[in-house]
């Protein structure tokens, strides 16, 4: 799933994530100041030494990894994309017919409802950041949402069309939470938004494997 920019920005991030500040050995000069600055050790690439660097140096070499449109985009949508599956899920404990389907309910919104947490914390911590006005979403075309009138078959239904339904709904549902995170992954500069998509790329691909052996 990861692109060839997407490993890139990992292999910077487990660069940056190695400094390892080390001790410079040196004894306290005379007046009791030290001789020198602690410096900074970056690994070397395989078969080439380790280099010490000033702390300055060692900021310079991180990786820029400051949230672009895509980002702010992928995290506006799936907080919106979440909410619907927090809606179908909650219909679950008075509707559903199989014990599976009600724990599996359980198991999503337990997952994303601090999942949407996380997200809007994230957009408060890079509101300076948020490009003007924020970002205009069609929620119809937000891959996997349910149409109002799907949504409302769900609330009417009962026992196994519940299940049946809610299984159908929610499958396509995480479908379109994958390639909305694939996209976020290709296309984003955050690491803590890859950290996100990856995260619902696993999650919700086991669930879809869950849900295919309940149908």
């Amino acid at each position: 799933m990861a692109t060839d920019g997407t490993c890139r920005r990992l292999g910077l991030g487990l660069a940056a994530a190695a400094l390892v500040l080390a001790s410079t050995g040196c004894d306290d000069a005379p007046d009791g100041t030290d001789k020198a600055a602690p410096a900074v050790v970056a690994p070397g690439k395989p078969g080439e030494p380790n280099r010490r660097l000033t702390a300055e140096e060692a900021a310079k070499e991180r990786p820029d990894d400051s949230p672009n449109s895509a980002d702010f985009g992928y995290v506006e949508s799936m907080i919106t994309h979440h909410r619907q599956a927090l809606t179908m899920s909650a219909l679950a404990p008075d509707r559903a017919a199989s014990a599976p389907v009600k724990r599996l309910a359980e198991r999503i919104a337990a997952a994303q409802g601090p999942e949407i947490g996380a997200m809007e914390r994230w957009l408060s911590f890079h509101a300076a950041g948020r490009p003007a006005g924020g970002h205009e979403h069609d929620h119809a075309a937000m891959p996997g949402m349910a149409t109002p009138e799907q949504l409302a078959a769900l609330g009417a239904a009962r026992g196994a069309a519940f299940d049946r339904l809610f299984l159908q709904l929610m499958t396509a549902h995480h479908r379109g939470a994958l390639t909305m995170a694939g996209e976020a992954l290709k296309s984003g500069n955050n690491g803590a938004v890859e950290e996100m998509a990856t995260e619902v790329i696993a999650q919700q691909s086991a669930e879809i494997e869950r849900m295919r052996s309940m149908g």
